[in-house]
């Protein structure tokens, strides 16, 4: 039984560990900033930028994941790396102000639209009629329109 129990076990490899998706320069470089260009290292043609993408280059030759890339990024360059900032803090401002400042936009206008519709309702219509002009105008008006036909 024991043979077999060696049969076995050259035929079948060893089950591989769960592959965690590695990831690659271009994903990191869209979500990172050059720290001399103030623009994103995929764009930025710089030293600086080629040096950033050589560190990151060498972190993802060593296997480590994209969050670990991230945090050694801010340890390296300082939190203004990051393209995005981050979720606690004053950072959190940066979401929170557009958010509260669309909200206060959509309530002024829930507020302000029904009230111009009513304001418009009630506005006197506009006559057209020939009654508001004094005779003298009302001659002119006509002989100016017989002109142009």
């Amino acid at each position: 039984m024991v043979p077999a129990l060696a049969t076995l076990a050259v035929i079948a490899p060893p089950a591989a560990p769960a592959a965690t998706p590695r990831t690659s320069l271009p994903a990191i470089e869209s979500q990172v900033m050059c720290v001399t260009c103030k623009i994103p290292l995929n764009v930025a043609q710089s030293p600086q930028s080629d040096r950033e993408r050589a560190f990151i280059q060498g972190l993802i030759d060593e296997g480590q994941s994209e969050a670990q890339i991230k945090s050694a990024l801010v340890a390296q360059y300082g939190p203004t790396v990051l393209a995005l900032p981050g979720t606690h803090g004053f950072d959190l401002a940066a979401y929170l102000v557009p958010a509260l400042a669309l909200a206060l936009v959509l309530g002024l206008l829930a507020v302000a639209l029904p009230r111009w519709r009513r304001d418009g309702r009630r506005s006197p219509e506009i006559q057209t009629d020939k009654t508001m002009l004094s005779p003298s105008d009302a001659a002119r008006l006509e002989a100016d329109l017989a002109r142009f036909d």
